[in-house]
């Protein structure tokens, strides 16, 4: 019985020797990791992702490390900018390994480190500018923490990919100031663009009038052209037709009884314009023979006379008025005014 149990014994002790070894040896590595082995406390290798298989108490697992882009967390300190302004700054760092050696035997614990060399880093960089230029300046800031990390990173198998600053945090008599400050100079564009608008409202108002006066001026001129050729075309018409009437009385003149009609036709003129003297104004001109009719139309028949015969009418002998000619019969004597009353 006792040998029964001390087989026993021996049975378990080698089984879980045997599942020590192949725990010891047998390894498998997930993607995107990195494991270092070293054989008798020296390095051996980098196992890299899939199944491994490893001397049992001779090679040994020292360091794990993992592939992937990894995010560290920068505590918030107190920074002084270059006019000696307290901020507090804190921002988020964004590494990888690159070499799982390095980053095991380079450097002790390299999250420590970054994170205490960027505080370092920053705290430089925000000492060089002003408060006004932190916030607007912070895509430097990130690019100078990095340069400055990828120096010291480098033998340490480490990348800096990525700084961001997260928040700057000035006083509150600072940040007080700095919101009267933008009232202010918002303010300020206000006022500016109302300016500008109304300046630029009043040059297109200008710009407005003037283009009007030109295109009244214009259109003013063209109306003085457009009625002066009317104007012409109307003169032209009126002489062409007045030409045309004088032919043709000049041809109904040199007819049989032409003369005759056109003394006629003068006495009626003259009788009926001597008529309308009294209603135009109260002056009134009468000529000296008043009564002697037939020398007006004695004149107008020699002028007719002379432009029949081709003869100048300048050189026609007008009798004056006083003179009848004896081919006239004279005008009866006028009556005598009746007396009122009667």
């Amino acid at each position: 019985m006792q040998t029964l149990s001390a087989a026993l014994v021996i049975a378990i002790v080698l089984a879980v020797f045997a599942i020590l070894v192949v725990v010891k040896t047998a390894v498998v590595v997930p993607q995107q990791n990195a494991y270092v082995v070293e054989r008798l406390g020296k390095f051996y290798g980098v196992l890299d992702a899939g199944f491994h298989v490893l001397f049992p108490f001779i090679d040994v697992i020292r360091y794990r490390h993992t592939l992937k882009e990894q995010a560290v967390d920068i505590p918030e300190q107190i920074c002084i900018t270059k006019d000696n302004v307290q901020v507090a700054v804190d921002g988020i760092l964004y590494l990888k390994v690159l070499d799982p050696q390095r980053a095991s035997y380079g450097i002790t614990d390299y999250h420590y480190a970054i994170s205490q060399l960027a505080q370092t880093a920053l705290r430089s960089e925000i000492g060089k500018i002003d408060l006004d230029k932190t916030f607007e300046e912070r895509t430097h800031i990130n690019a100078m923490v990095i340069t400055e990390l990828d120096k010291a990173t480098g033998p340490w198998g480490i990348k800096v990919l990525r700084y961001e600053i997260k928040n700057i945090t000035p006083p509150k008599d600072v940040l007080a100031a700095m919101e009267k400050q933008m009232r202010a100079e918002r303010e300020k564009r206000a006022i500016v663009l109302t300016s500008e608008g109304e300046r630029d409202a009043a040059i297109n108002t200008a710009e407005g009038k003037k283009q009007q006066v030109i295109k009244e001026s214009e259109a003013h001129r063209q109306r003085q052209i457009n009625e002066a050729e009317g104007q012409a075309q109307a003169i032209l018409a009126i002489a062409t037709a007045t030409a045309v009437g004088l032919r043709q009385v000049a041809g109904a003149i040199a007819e049989p009884g032409g003369p005759e009609a056109v003394q006629l036709r003068v006495a009626e003129q003259y009788v009926h314009e001597f008529g309308n003297l009294a209603k135009v104004n109260n002056t009134v001109i009468l000529p000296a023979n008043l009564s002697d009719i037939g020398s007006m139309i004695a004149l107008a028949t020699s002028v007719l006379r002379a432009g029949k015969d081709h003869e100048p009418a300048r050189n026609t002998a007008i009798a004056p008025p006083s003179v009848r000619p004896a081919n006239v019969p004279p005008m009866p004597p006028r009556p005598p005014p009746r007396p009122q009353g009667t």
